[in-house]
């Protein structure tokens, strides 16, 4: 037999919290919102520049010894983060003030830091360097922001083409909140935030999007389908039909998502955390906020086609 989560005929009464889930989304914004105004995100060297460098000692350092081993090596000021474990370090760096016409110069300075600590700590290992300089982060910047930004625009113009304008607003509400809550996350945790965890949030868009098109779609077809019926009726039998596709789905992600994130390369691990979140917001936005924000915005059933006015047993009385 096959593996049904949601029993048939469920009948949950999702329009009745739709006020408790409208405080608790406007909680969750607003405090999102302010992590990000007052943490900020630890922006990775995509964005801000210079050049990281990801060490693995055999023992775990003291911060602060390393920092002032770094700092006397003469080549800028050291910025060091714990990533994944205390035995793997992030060592920031600013790039060589030649190094856009110089090639040796990062070269040269991961040399210099290398020599320092191989002489002070046994068995270390430079796993991993990246540069990026000044000018193209600034313009992985502004690509990032307009990527996000014009996701979100295409994807209130595509709802509303597809379906009506109440449609529109209710996705990008629930998106905004999906993005937001996601990127506040990343402020709290002080998680590296590059070019990744933008590739993350773009991903999160566009499965939030399907899964509230597909809701969309049979709230659509149930207010043609059941012209008398009470709106918040109609909502809760169009969210309760698609809630085992929903449930189904995410579930399935989000198995795959936890093992990567339990199992996978420390590399990829905001990426993974980030989805993992992106999910379970992005379900909850769907079953709870943008289906029912649509009763605060006027819908209301439609007028049935001449075909179903003629059908039989065509209407559903609420």
């Amino acid at each position: 037999m096959p593996l049904k989560l949601i029993p048939d005929n469920t009948n949950i009464g999702f329009v009745k919290l739709r006020f408790v889930a409208f405080a608790l989304t406007l909680l969750l914004t607003i405090g999102a919102a302010g992590l990000l105004a007052v943490r900020g995100l630890n922006l990775g060297v995509d964005f801000v520049g210079g050049l990281t460098m990801q060490v693995e000692f055999a023992q775990a350092p003291a911060l602060d010894t390393l920092r002032t081993r770094v700092d006397k090596v003469g080549v800028g000021d050291s910025a060091l983060q714990e990533f994944g474990n205390n035995r793997t370090i992030l060592i920031r760096l600013p790039l060589p003030k030649d190094a856009e016409v110089d090639q040796g110069a990062v070269q040269r300075v991961v040399a210099k830091v290398r020599v320092a600590l191989e002489k002070d700590y046994q068995g270390v290992k430079f796993a991993r360097v990246e540069s990026v300089s000044g000018k193209v982060s600034g313009e992985l910047i502004s690509d990032g922001l307009k990527a996000v930004g014009l996701s979100m625009l295409f994807v209130a113009l595509f709802t509303w083409f597809r379906f009506e304008w109440y449609f529109g607003v209710s996705t990008v509400v629930a998106l905004v909140h999906d993005v937001v809550v996601t990127m506040g996350f990343f402020a709290l945790t002080q998680l590296e935030f590059d070019l990744n965890i933008v590739a993350a949030v773009l991903t999160i868009i566009g499965y939030s999007l399907n899964d509230k098109v597909v809701i969309d779609d049979r709230i659509r077809e149930n207010l043609r389908k059941y012209r008398q019926m009470d709106i918040k009726q109609i909502i809760d039998l169009s969210v309760n039909e698609t809630l085992p596709r929903t449930v189904m789905t995410s579930l399935t992600l989000l198995a795959a998502l936890t093992a990567l994130l339990l199992l996978g390369p420390e590399v990829i691990f905001g990426f993974t955390a980030a989805m993992v979140l992106g999910i379970v917001v992005g379900t909850y936005s769907s079953i709870f906020v943008s289906s029912s924000l649509l009763i605060s915005l006027g819908v209301k059933p439609r007028a049935a086609p001449v075909e179903d006015r003629r059908a039989k047993g065509a209407e559903r009385i609420g």
